[in-house]
């Protein structure tokens, strides 16, 4: 049985290529970071605030996460920010925009400040049942 080195290829973590982005939210005591549909979404205080995806177009950039009533006074300051075509609930920020570096900065900066137009609490998670396993509750025929 051959053993993986720590420095083989094996090894290593690939790095997100947005973790950049995140690392000033890092430092908050309720910043995590969860793995999301090949994504990686961001929560403060509980709530998804940001989704960082980066694999293809529509998933090539950043999620804003926000409700709908929220959009306009985003889209007034953020005009490059699109409703996302498949999440349109949430506003999109295109990694292809030329300014994306920076309007990406600006918005992380906004969920830093806890900007009451970014967040959403999200669903609680369904509890799985074992495959096979009888959905009645027990003592019921």
């Amino acid at each position: 049985m051959s053993k993986v080195s720590p420095t083989s290829p094996d090894s290593v973590r690939r790095i997100h290529p947005h973790a950049w982005l995140w690392e000033p939210l890092e430092s908050d005591p309720t910043f995590v970071v969860r793995s999301m549909f090949g994504a990686k979404a961001v929560y403060l205080d509980g709530k998804i605030v940001l989704c960082f995806c980066a694999t293809a177009e529509p998933w090539l950039g950043v999620l804003v996460a926000t409700d709908q009533p929220r959009h306009a006074a985003l889209l007034a300051e953020f005009p490059e920010l699109v409703p996302h075509p498949i999440l349109p609930k949430w506003l999109y920020l295109a990694e292809s925009v030329s300014s994306f570096e920076r309007i990406a900065t600006r918005i992380v900066a906004l969920a830093r400040r806890r900007d009451p137009r970014l967040g959403v609490v999200p669903k609680p998670r369904k509890t799985r049942t074992s495959p096979g396993r009888d959905r009645r509750p027990a003592g019921r025929p």
